[in-house]
């Protein structure tokens, strides 16, 4: 292996969760060793463990960073119409962190918490803003849910095939989770098959 330049402590951490993130969205969390991700940093294993004290301390830090960028992409506190655009544009910058945060650590038992927390913080905006606009509450439950699940994996699958036509992919997005909306608030017999 080459000699790793010397970085300052914050570079080289930085460094490490990129090849990280890589290295985990390729194989997933099992079937990366930290190996793998030395070697997609160019790094030796001991400067790895200078950095982090096991894989899951490094896959905490990977999901960690790819919450932060979405926070500061798509913001807290309440939804608008810039926060499926911005969702999407998240996505778009950061495609592995964001697939690891929604595909893979969700079914993974042990970082599952991570993901549990944000989206139920999700879930609890959707609900308030749900809540004005739907009137039964099961219902407004159901597409806060609902629209959520949409909106992640509209996004996964828009990444997933190739990220067709960017710039109508966020009003195609808007319009799924209207659809939910709809269905939600929607009264009496249900329509014909």
């Amino acid at each position: 292996m080459e000699t790793a330049r010397r970085l300052p402590r914050a570079e080289r951490r930085e460094q490490i969760i990129d090849a990280a993130t890589r290295a985990f969205a390729r194989s997933g969390f099992d079937a990366t060793g930290l190996d793998d991700v030395a070697a997609e940093a160019g790094i030796s294993r001991v400067i790895l463990y200078r950095h982090f004290a096991s894989k899951s301390d490094l896959y905490r830090a990977v999901l960690g960073r790819g919450q932060a960028r979405l926070v500061e992409r798509v913001g807290l506190g309440g939804y608008g119409p810039g926060t499926l655009p911005a969702l999407l544009e998240a996505a778009a910058a950061d495609p592995d962190g964001f697939r690891l945060l929604f595909r893979y650590a969700a079914r993974e038992p042990e970082f599952r918490d991570l993901v549990d927390s944000f989206t139920q913080e999700s879930l609890e905006i959707a609900r308030k803003e749900l809540g004005d606009r739907i009137a039964d509450p099961a219902w407004a439950a159901w597409a806060a849910r609902l629209t959520f699940a949409v909106a992640v994996e509209g996004v996964i699958a828009w990444l997933d095939a190739g990220r067709p036509d960017p710039d109508t992919a966020a009003e195609r997005l808007v319009r799924a989770v209207r659809g939910v909306m709809a269905a939600a608030s929607w009264g009496g017999a249900p329509p014909a098959p």
